[in-house]
């Protein structure tokens, strides 16, 4: 059966500010600033000098999904904007020694399994790449920009069709926003 009315707030940490306006919710902190547009049909946002509150009408199993996705988009923000979100790869070449170079917003592989043409990747606005001997760093406050660059270059030496176990040439994650893998 489902509830009438639910209210769930999110208290935000001293130094970051929100503001709602019709669905969009825009998040700013010492960092940067994100925005996000939040409309649904059922869950609605609003934000005080304190928190952002999701007020829910007829609360059930669908709406309790997406109220937590809201939630978990909110957090994520929030640490954006304060600490911000790290992608962490390591350059692997066993058999051919690659050249991987960052130039302007893109990274530029030479020499990937002997291949004669360059492979490039072009980032998106508002990540940060660095690169630093074999690791490559991606930042920035967005995560969901930072985890789509890191995925994209990982994506970028991937090889179909090859046992990664055994075949080992590439870039790959090796660790996720703090977490290693």
């Amino acid at each position: 059966m489902k509830a009438e009315n639910v209210n769930e707030t999110i208290s935000l940490p001293e130094g970051v500010t929100a503001q709602a306006t019709q669905g969009m919710l825009t998040i700013k902190g010492p960092k940067g600033e994100v925005q996000r547009n939040f409309l649904h049909p059922k869950v609605f946002v609003s934000a005080t000098q304190a928190d952002v509150v999701f007020d829910v009408k007829l609360f059930g199993k669908a709406e309790k999904k997406i109220l937590n996705t809201f939630k978990a988009h909110v957090k994520n923000f929030i640490k954006g904007v304060t600490e911000g979100h790290e992608y962490k790869l390591r350059i692997c070449s066993g058999h051919f020694p690659m050249n991987v170079s960052i130039k302007g917003n893109g990274l530029e592989v030479k020499n990937f399994i002997g291949e004669a043409v360059p492979r490039t990747l072009t980032f998106k606005e508002g990540t940060d790449v660095k690169l630093d001997g074999d690791i490559i760093t991606v930042t920035g406050i967005n995560k969901e920009v930072v985890a789509q660059g890191a995925a994209s270059i990982e994506k970028l030496t991937r090889r179909n069709g090859f046992d990664r176990r055994r075949f080992q040439d590439g870039i790959y994650i090796t660790e996720k926003d703090g977490k290693k893998l």
